[in-house]
């Protein structure tokens, strides 16, 4: 599912001007999307509500900015209550940690690693080089 409106800025500044946008419109020139706008936040909150398991790989916009963190810390904040409700939440990559550790909610997850692209080469069926290496002793 993509998202259908976005957090735009005419800088990549947290005290930037901001404006939301629907997916369909042109970003004016010189502005960039920074953010997932709310109905997009709206509507992965309802999909995510009906999981049983959710896979989180990637903020959904700049979260180091707190202008541009709204959308990141929504999706957190579903996964921590759906886990709280027995859903199995899994966060993967670097910057995801970081988001969902800033968000104060990675304790509130059943699982975060570092590991985004291992973890999705994994999730695929590939065979991961150190997994490998380990079934080899």
């Amino acid at each position: 599912m993509l998202p259908i409106d976005f957090v735009i800025a005419d800088a990549f500044r947290d005290d930037a001007n901001t404006q939301v946008i629907r997916a369909d419109q042109d970003t004016p020139e010189g502005w960039r999307i920074l953010d997932i706008g709310p109905e997009t936040i709206a509507r992965y909150a309802a999909l995510l509500s009906e999981a049983r398991t959710a896979v989180w790989n990637g903020p959904m916009g700049v979260f180091e900015m707190p202008s541009f963190a709204k959308g990141t810390n929504a999706i957190a904040k579903t996964l921590a209550e759906l886990t709280e409700r027995g859903v199995i939440t899994i966060v993967g990559g670097g910057d995801s940690a970081a988001a969902v550790q800033q968000a104060g909610l990675a304790g509130r997850m059943t699982h975060v690693s570092t590991g985004g692209g291992a973890s999705l080469e994994l999730l695929e069926g590939r065979i991961l080089p150190g997994v490998a290496a380990l079934n080899d002793k």
